[in-house]
């Protein structure tokens, strides 16, 4: 008998658990388990979608406690960098489908939703902190936008990434019209996003979509290093660097040059400029404080 595909990936979902939908969710007593967890290792966050049975499929309560979940974190001056991953065989298998298996969502339930969907992403690409994506498994749809928000994604080179919506009569959502033509160039994205065919790690590192493929049993460790290291360096200079790197290629030149020029003269005043200069001198390595 044929399994039900009922998310962006593709994919059935593994239900040896329990019951369709509440599988991975629940406990042994019947308490809830978080959909997103979130874990502080020094000065990194790590981010872990928690819906394993359903490929770590969103719905709006995934994102609606990755949201919280990035809020407190940009709240929290001891946060450096973000960490997002996926628990279980997959990184995310996009939208999940069975909540809408009854029909489409009403009207304002709908905008609600792609609101959510859409205000994570922007926190995930506009906020203060550099975020790793580390992919694993399949990657689809709601899922690749997530990791495409963060500033750096690293794959399994097996695992399977796509963007689906159009082929199935929706749209991309969380920027991905920008991220991914930012990363591929348009005309490759047209093709990633009108045709909706799978890619591999692999491929994906190739065309400039991720920043590296490594082996599957790799991929968290590697995204951990990377992780750290931001977390080491000037938290303000990083955040600059966040905030005009990211639209310089559609800015007039005047204005980065404008921009770069404010955001110097601010960092030379702050005490981690100073405390940069200093340890450079000295031979030894800075200690930040983010002021």
């Amino acid at each position: 008998m044929t399994r039900p595909v009922d998310h962006e990936a593709g994919v059935p979902p593994d239900r040896a658990s329990g019951s369709e939908g509440d599988v991975g969710e629940r406990g042994e007593a019947g308490s809830r388990d978080p959909v997103v967890l979130a874990k502080r290792d020094g000065a990194v966050l790590t981010l872990t979608l928690n819906r394993p049975a359903r490929l770590n499929a969103v719905n709006q309560e995934v994102y609606s406690e990755l949201f919280e979940a990035l809020r407190r974190g940009e709240e929290d001056s001891e946060v450096r960098a973000v960490l997002l991953t996926g628990a279980g065989r997959a990184f995310c298998a996009g939208a999940d489908l069975k909540a809408h298996s009854q029909g489409p969502p009403e009207p304002r339930e709908r905008a609600r939703y792609v609101r959510l969907a859409q205000r994570v992403n922007r926190r995930l690409q506009l906020g203060r902190l550099p975020v790793v994506a580390a992919v694993h498994g399949a990657a689809v749809g709601a899922g690749l936008e997530l990791a495409l928000s963060a500033d750096f994604m690293l794959v399994a080179e097996e695992a399977r990434l796509r963007l689906p919506e159009v082929a199935l009569g929706t749209f991309v959502g969380g920027g991905a019209v920008y991220t991914l033509a930012d990363r591929v160039g348009v005309l490759k994205a047209r093709e990633i996003i009108y045709f909706g065919d799978f890619l591999s790690g692999r491929e994906a590192a190739a065309m400039g979509m991720a920043n590296r493929a490594v082996a599957e049993d790799r991929v968290l460790e590697e995204a951990q290093e990377w992780a750290r290291r931001l977390a080491e360096r000037a938290p303000l200079s990083l955040a600059a660097a966040k905030r005009l790197i990211g639209p310089a290629g559609t800015v007039r030149r005047r204005r980065a040059l404008r921009e770069e020029a404010r955001v110097l003269t601010e960092l030379f005043g702050t005490e981690d400029w100073a405390e940069g200069v200093s340890a450079f001198r000295e031979g030894r390595p800075p200690h930040f404080r983010g002021r």
